[in-house]
Protein backbone atom coordinates (compact mmCIF):
# COMPACT_ATOMS: atom_id res chain seq x y z
CA UNK A 1 0.00 0.00 0.00
CA UNK A 2 2.83 2.29 0.84
CA UNK A 3 5.13 1.57 -2.03
CA UNK A 4 1.59 2.48 -4.19
CA UNK A 5 0.46 5.56 -2.37
CA UNK A 6 3.14 7.11 -0.20
CA UNK A 7 0.62 9.50 1.35
CA UNK A 8 -1.44 6.82 3.28
CA UNK A 9 -1.53 7.43 6.97
CA UNK A 10 -1.04 5.01 9.87
CA UNK A 11 -4.88 4.93 10.55
CA UNK A 12 -5.17 3.97 6.99
CA UNK A 13 -2.63 1.44 7.30
CA UNK A 14 -4.14 0.43 10.88
CA UNK A 15 -7.94 -0.26 9.32
CA UNK A 16 -6.39 -2.21 6.19
CA UNK A 17 -4.51 -4.63 8.12
CA UNK A 18 -7.89 -4.82 10.55
CA UNK A 19 -9.81 -5.48 7.38
CA UNK A 20 -7.85 -8.59 6.74
CA UNK A 21 -7.90 -9.81 9.74
CA UNK A 22 -4.82 -8.81 11.89
CA UNK A 23 -5.32 -6.27 14.63
CA UNK A 24 -1.41 -4.31 14.56
CA UNK A 25 -0.33 -0.73 16.59
CA UNK A 26 0.51 2.29 14.76
CA UNK A 27 3.73 1.91 16.80
CA UNK A 28 3.84 -1.30 14.95
CA UNK A 29 3.62 -0.06 11.76
CA UNK A 30 5.98 2.35 12.09
CA UNK A 31 8.36 -0.01 12.75
CA UNK A 32 7.80 -2.29 9.99
CA UNK A 33 8.11 0.40 7.83
CA UNK A 34 11.17 1.79 9.40
CA UNK A 35 12.86 -2.18 8.87
CA UNK A 36 12.30 -1.91 5.26
CA UNK A 37 13.72 1.79 4.91
CA UNK A 38 10.99 4.12 4.89
CA UNK A 39 10.09 6.66 7.04
CA UNK A 40 7.50 9.23 7.36
CA UNK A 41 9.09 12.88 6.11
CA UNK A 42 6.91 15.93 5.25
CA UNK A 43 6.45 16.10 1.27
CA UNK A 44 8.48 18.02 -0.68
CA UNK A 45 6.99 21.22 -3.13
CA UNK A 46 8.11 21.18 -6.47
CA UNK A 47 6.64 22.30 -9.79
CA UNK A 48 4.41 20.74 -11.43
CA UNK A 49 6.54 18.88 -14.47
CA UNK A 50 5.51 18.38 -17.87
CA UNK A 51 7.43 16.59 -20.50
CA UNK A 52 7.99 19.57 -22.21
CA UNK A 53 9.05 21.50 -19.38
CA UNK A 54 11.99 18.48 -18.76
CA UNK A 55 13.22 18.66 -22.03
CA UNK A 56 13.42 22.36 -21.86
CA UNK A 57 15.00 22.74 -18.97
CA UNK A 58 17.78 19.80 -19.87
CA UNK A 59 18.27 21.80 -23.23
CA UNK A 60 18.63 25.09 -20.55
CA UNK A 61 21.23 23.68 -18.72
CA UNK A 62 23.12 21.77 -21.48
CA UNK A 63 23.25 24.70 -23.73
CA UNK A 64 24.77 27.15 -20.59
CA UNK A 65 26.91 24.74 -18.95
CA UNK A 66 30.18 25.49 -20.21
CA UNK A 67 29.10 29.35 -19.86
CA UNK A 68 32.40 31.28 -17.98
CA UNK A 69 31.58 32.05 -14.27
CA UNK A 70 31.81 35.58 -15.13
CA UNK A 71 29.25 35.81 -17.16
CA UNK A 72 26.59 34.83 -14.37
CA UNK A 73 27.91 37.46 -12.58
CA UNK A 74 26.62 39.56 -15.31
CA UNK A 75 22.98 38.39 -14.82
CA UNK A 76 20.28 40.47 -13.10
CA UNK A 77 18.52 37.76 -11.41
CA UNK A 78 14.28 38.32 -10.85
CA UNK A 79 12.07 36.03 -9.37
CA UNK A 80 8.70 36.32 -7.01
CA UNK A 81 7.36 34.64 -3.86
CA UNK A 82 4.98 34.84 -1.39
CA UNK A 83 5.91 35.00 2.64
CA UNK A 84 2.52 34.22 4.75
CA UNK A 85 1.63 35.51 8.20
CA UNK A 86 1.36 31.62 9.83
CA UNK A 87 3.78 30.09 7.82
CA UNK A 88 2.88 27.16 5.74
CA UNK A 89 -0.78 26.44 4.84
CA UNK A 90 -0.71 22.53 5.67
CA UNK A 91 1.88 20.09 5.64
CA UNK A 92 1.19 16.84 4.26
CA UNK A 93 3.64 13.85 4.77
CA UNK A 94 4.78 10.83 2.63
CA UNK A 95 6.67 7.32 3.50
CA UNK A 96 9.77 7.25 1.42
CA UNK A 97 13.54 5.60 1.55
CA UNK A 98 16.52 8.38 2.16
CA UNK A 99 17.29 10.66 -0.17
CA UNK A 100 14.34 9.78 -2.76
CA UNK A 101 12.46 13.15 -2.41
CA UNK A 102 13.71 14.06 -5.65
CA UNK A 103 14.05 11.09 -7.94
CA UNK A 104 12.74 11.62 -11.55
CA UNK A 105 10.46 8.51 -10.85
CA UNK A 106 8.52 11.11 -8.20
CA UNK A 107 9.16 14.28 -10.13
CA UNK A 108 6.48 14.05 -12.63
CA UNK A 109 2.76 15.24 -13.10
CA UNK A 110 1.18 11.93 -11.05
CA UNK A 111 4.58 12.31 -8.73
CA UNK A 112 3.54 10.54 -5.48
CA UNK A 113 6.13 11.79 -3.03
CA UNK A 114 5.83 15.30 -4.34
CA UNK A 115 3.31 18.73 -3.89
CA UNK A 116 2.82 19.93 -6.69
CA UNK A 117 3.25 23.96 -7.14
CA UNK A 118 2.04 25.60 -9.93
CA UNK A 119 4.14 29.39 -9.79
CA UNK A 120 11.89 50.09 -15.32
CA UNK A 121 14.99 48.33 -15.63
CA UNK A 122 18.55 50.48 -16.62
CA UNK A 123 20.62 48.27 -17.69
CA UNK A 124 24.68 49.26 -18.41
CA UNK A 125 26.95 47.47 -21.02
CA UNK A 126 26.87 43.48 -20.66
CA UNK A 127 24.17 42.65 -18.56
CA UNK A 128 21.31 40.32 -18.89
CA UNK A 129 17.56 40.30 -17.65
CA UNK A 130 16.72 36.58 -16.72
CA UNK A 131 13.28 35.74 -16.47
CA UNK A 132 11.63 32.43 -16.56
CA UNK A 133 8.65 31.71 -19.20
CA UNK A 134 5.70 31.62 -16.69
CA UNK A 135 2.61 32.97 -18.26
CA UNK A 136 2.71 35.74 -15.93
CA UNK A 137 6.09 37.57 -17.93
CA UNK A 138 5.27 36.26 -21.43
CA UNK A 139 1.42 36.71 -22.01
CA UNK A 140 1.53 39.70 -22.96
CA UNK A 141 3.29 40.64 -26.44
CA UNK A 142 4.34 44.01 -24.76
CA UNK A 143 6.78 42.60 -22.15
CA UNK A 144 8.53 41.30 -25.03
CA UNK A 145 8.42 44.34 -26.89
CA UNK A 146 9.45 46.72 -24.13
CA UNK A 147 12.59 44.20 -23.52
CA UNK A 148 13.28 44.65 -27.12
CA UNK A 149 12.41 48.56 -27.69
CA UNK A 150 15.32 49.21 -24.59
CA UNK A 151 17.98 46.95 -25.82
CA UNK A 152 17.59 44.65 -22.82
CA UNK A 153 19.53 41.20 -23.67
CA UNK A 154 17.05 38.52 -22.10
CA UNK A 155 17.86 35.09 -20.53
CA UNK A 156 15.30 33.40 -20.86
CA UNK A 157 14.48 29.82 -18.77
CA UNK A 158 12.66 27.11 -18.81
CA UNK A 159 9.25 27.64 -16.93
CA UNK A 160 8.55 25.67 -13.54
CA UNK A 161 12.39 26.17 -12.56
CA UNK A 162 12.68 27.34 -8.85
CA UNK A 163 16.30 25.67 -8.88
CA UNK A 164 17.75 27.06 -11.78
CA UNK A 165 17.13 30.60 -10.67
CA UNK A 166 19.64 31.08 -7.17
CA UNK A 167 17.15 33.78 -5.79
CA UNK A 168 14.88 30.80 -4.56
CA UNK A 169 17.55 30.18 -2.11
CA UNK A 170 17.76 33.65 -1.08
CA UNK A 171 14.06 33.30 -0.47
CA UNK A 172 14.01 30.64 1.52
CA UNK A 173 16.77 32.27 3.14
CA UNK A 174 14.30 34.89 3.83
CA UNK A 175 11.60 32.75 5.00
CA UNK A 176 13.74 31.33 7.84
CA UNK A 177 14.61 34.08 9.70
CA UNK A 178 11.01 35.63 8.99
CA UNK A 179 9.74 32.55 10.75
CA UNK A 180 12.40 32.88 13.78
CA UNK A 181 10.96 36.34 14.44
CA UNK A 182 7.16 35.24 14.29
CA UNK A 183 5.27 38.20 13.62
CA UNK A 184 2.16 38.91 14.96
CA UNK A 185 0.22 41.41 11.86
CA UNK A 186 0.56 42.41 8.27
CA UNK A 187 2.65 45.11 9.02
CA UNK A 188 5.11 43.20 11.56
CA UNK A 189 5.28 40.66 8.41
CA UNK A 190 6.06 43.80 5.93
CA UNK A 191 8.64 45.17 8.38
CA UNK A 192 10.15 41.92 9.42
CA UNK A 193 10.54 41.11 5.85
CA UNK A 194 12.51 44.48 4.70
CA UNK A 195 14.65 44.05 7.95
CA UNK A 196 15.79 40.70 7.19
CA UNK A 197 16.13 41.17 3.89
CA UNK A 198 18.48 43.64 4.38
CA UNK A 199 20.66 41.76 6.90
CA UNK A 200 21.31 39.12 4.31
CA UNK A 201 25.15 39.36 3.37
CA UNK A 202 25.89 39.96 -0.30
CA UNK A 203 28.49 37.51 -0.45
CA UNK A 204 25.52 34.86 0.18
CA UNK A 205 24.51 36.28 -3.21
CA UNK A 206 27.54 36.18 -4.52
CA UNK A 207 28.37 32.86 -3.50
CA UNK A 208 25.09 31.44 -5.20
CA UNK A 209 26.45 33.08 -8.40
CA UNK A 210 29.56 32.00 -7.79
CA UNK A 211 28.16 28.20 -7.91
CA UNK A 212 25.68 28.36 -10.40
CA UNK A 213 27.12 25.48 -12.83
CA UNK A 214 26.21 23.09 -9.96
CA UNK A 215 22.29 24.09 -10.40
CA UNK A 216 22.97 23.13 -14.54
CA UNK A 217 25.23 19.82 -13.29
CA UNK A 218 22.52 18.36 -11.25
CA UNK A 219 19.82 18.98 -13.66
CA UNK A 220 21.56 17.02 -16.57
CA UNK A 221 22.76 14.56 -14.02
CA UNK A 222 18.54 13.95 -12.92
CA UNK A 223 17.44 14.36 -17.14
CA UNK A 224 15.62 17.50 -16.57
CA UNK A 225 13.90 16.34 -13.30
CA UNK A 226 13.50 18.88 -10.25
CA UNK A 227 16.21 19.00 -7.90
CA UNK A 228 17.09 19.97 -4.25
CA UNK A 229 18.34 23.46 -5.40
Amino acid sequence: MVKNQPRTTREELVNAVKRAGTIVSKATISNTLRRHGLKSCIARKVPLLKSAHVQARLKFARDHLDDPEESWEKVLWSDETKVELFGLNSIRHVWRKKNDEYHPMYCDILGKNLLPSVRALKMGHGWVFQHDNDPKHTARKGVKEWLRKKHIKVLEQSSQSPDLNPIENLWRELKLRVAQRQPRNLTDLEKICVEEWAKIPPAVCANLVKNYRNHLTSVIVNKGFCTKH
